[in-house]
């Protein structure tokens, strides 16, 4: 699995995560952490959507770079 695919799938797994668990959050800790962990899981997708788009200057099958060995 490339590089970037796999850091995507993490930070959107950590976005779901947050998203999910912010109701057992909610019932245990209060509202002011719920919101903090939906607040947190709102920003995460642009971040995983601009790791997802990174090159792999190492992948030899990636040919998104423009500069490096890799570079066409």
């Amino acid at each position: 699995m490339k590089r970037r695919v796999r850091q995507y799938g993490l930070v959107m797994g950590a976005c779901l995560l947050l998203f999910a668990g912010a109701l057992p959050v909610y019932y245990l800790f209060g509202a002011g952490w719920a919101v903090a962990m939906c607040a947190v899981a709102a920003v995460l997708p642009p971040v995983a959507a601009a790791l997802g788009s990174i090159a792999d200057p190492d992948d030899p099958e990636d040919r998104d770079n423009r500069y490096g060995p890799n570079a066409d």
